[in-house]
C-alpha cells in the first residue's frame, strides 16, 4: 500500500526580532505521534528544515506530498516568512504561495496545515486548490502550537480524517488549560473523488488493512440522483479531470428542474475540456478555473446543492473568463440553465 507522504517545513530565520521557535520539538514531537500510532506504517515522514523559496519548490516536487505541513513565522498580508541563503528573512506573498501549491493536479495535495501567526490570511488562498487548509487566525505561542501539531497528527495516526483531528488538536490545547484553541482555523471540503486511485488518503477515515480473497471489478458508472455518468474506471474523477464521458438520463427520470440540472452538468463537463484545451489562459487561470469548476460540479452533485455558494462560483468564473468569450458564454448558458432548475425543483 503506497503510504500517505507528510512533507513538514520549517523556517525561523536569525533577524526576525522575536525569540526562536521552539520548531525541533514540534518536528519531534510530530514524528513521535506517528511511531506510537496504529497506523504509523501508513505514513512517510519528510522533513526540511531552513527552507529557502527554492527549496519549498524542490520539496514539492520530489517529494509529492498529501500533506503540507509549514512551522515558522506568518505576517498576515506580507506573507509567510521563508530564509534567504543567509539565513534572513524572505516574505513569501500570500498570491506566489498561493500559486505553487495551485499548480499541482487538484486533489493531489490532500491538506495544508499552516502553524504559523496570522496565516489564515494564506489558508483562505489555498483553499482554492486544496481541499483541506488549516492556519492561524491570530498569533499562536510556541507551546499551543506544538499541542496542535501533536494533537492533530495522533488523531491522524489513529485514523481520523482531517476534520476530526483538527478537533482533536484544538482540544489538546483546550486541555492544557490555554484559551488558544481556538485560534486555529480549518477550511475543508470533502469530494467524492477525495481517494486517490490505486492509493489511500486521510480525507476519510482509515480502516484496518483487509486482504481481499478476490479482486472485485471496479465499478464502471456511478449514479448521481437520476444521473447516471459513466466513463473509465473513476467515473466521477473522469469528470473532474475533464475525461470523456456519457451522461445518460434514467427512464423514471422527472421533467422540468432535473433535466436543467443535467444540462448544467453536461455543459459543465465540456467547458472543463475545453478549458484545458485553450491557450487564451495562462497555466494559473487554466487551474484556478478548473478548480472553480470542480467545486460546482461536486455542490451540484449534493441531494440540496448551496444555491449562494453555487451562484458565487458562477460570479467567479464569469469574472475569470470574462475575457474569452469562447469560454464566458457557456458559464451564462449554465447559470440560466440552473435559473430554471432551481424553479423546476421547488
Amino acid at each position: 500500500m503506497i503510504p500517505i507522504k507528510i512533507l513538514i517545513l520549517t523556517a525561523n530565520p536569525s533577524n526576525t526580532g522575536a525569540d526562536p521557535l521552539g520548531l525541533d520539538a514540534e518536528v519531534r514531537r510530530i514524528e513521535e505521534a506517528f511511531q506510537r500510532s496504529r497506523y504509523r506504517d501508513r505514513f512517510q515522514i519528510t522533513t526540511k528544515l531552513a527552507v529557502r523559496t527554492r527549496d519549498l519548490r524542490r520539496a514539492l516536487l520530489d517529494h509529492r506530498p498529501q500533506i503540507v505541513h509549514f512551522s515558522g513565522h506568518g505576517t498576515g498580508e506580507k506573507g509567510l516568512v521563508l530564509e534567504n541563503d543567509l539565513g534572513k528573512v524572505q516574505l513569501v506573498s500570500t498570491e506566489a504561495l498561493a500559486g505553487l501549491l495551485g499548480i499541482f493536479e487538484t486533489g493531489e495535495i490532500e491538506c495544508v496545515l499552516l502553524n504559523a501567526c496570522y496565516s489564515e490570511i494564506q489558508a483562505t488562498a489555498i483553499y482554492q486548490f486544496v481541499d483541506c487548509v488549516i492556519g492561524m487566525n491570530q498569533p499562536i505561542g510556541d507551546k499551543s502550537a506544538v499541542q496542535f501539531a501533536e494533537g492533530f497528527y495522533d488523531a491522524l495516526g489513529a485514523g481520523s480524517d482531517y476534520e476530526e483531528a483538527y478537533k482533536i488538536g484544538c482540544s489538546a490545547i483546550s486541555l492544557e488549560g490555554s484559551s488558544e484553541y481556538s485560534t486555529p482555523v480549518l477550511k475543508n471540503r470533502k469530494r467524492r473523488s477525495a481517494t486517490l486511485s490505486g492509493n489511500q488518503t486521510a480525507n476519510q477515515p482509515l480502516q484496518p488493512e483487509i486482504v481481499p480473497t478476490e479482486i472485485a471489478e471496479p465499478p464502471r458508472s456511478q449514479a448521481i440522483g437520476n444521473v447516471t455518468i459513466s466513463g473509465s474506471n473513476n467515473p466521477f474523477n473522469a469528470v473532474q479531470a475533464g475525461g470523456s464521458v456519457i451522461l445518460s438520463q434514467s427512464s423514471t427520470q422527472s421533467s422540468g428542474g432535473h433535466s436543467d440540472l443535467e444540462a448544467a452538468l453536461a455543459l459543465l463537463v465540456k467547458l472543463r475540456q475545453e478549458v484545458s484545451a485553450t491557450d487564451a489562459l495562462s497555466s494559473f487561470a487554466k487551474k484556478d478555473t478548473e478548480s472553480k469548476i470542480g467545486m460546482l460540479q461536486e455542490e451540484l452533485q449534493k441531494p440540496k446543492p448551496d444555491k449562494s455558494f453555487v451562484n458565487e462560483v458562477i460570479d467567479a468564473l464569469k469574472q475569470g473568463l470574462s475575457g474569452v468569450l469562447t469560454l464566458a458564454a457557456p458559464v451564462t448558458q449554465v447559470a440560466e440553465l440552473l435559473a430554471k432548475a432551481w424553479v423546476g425543483l421547488l
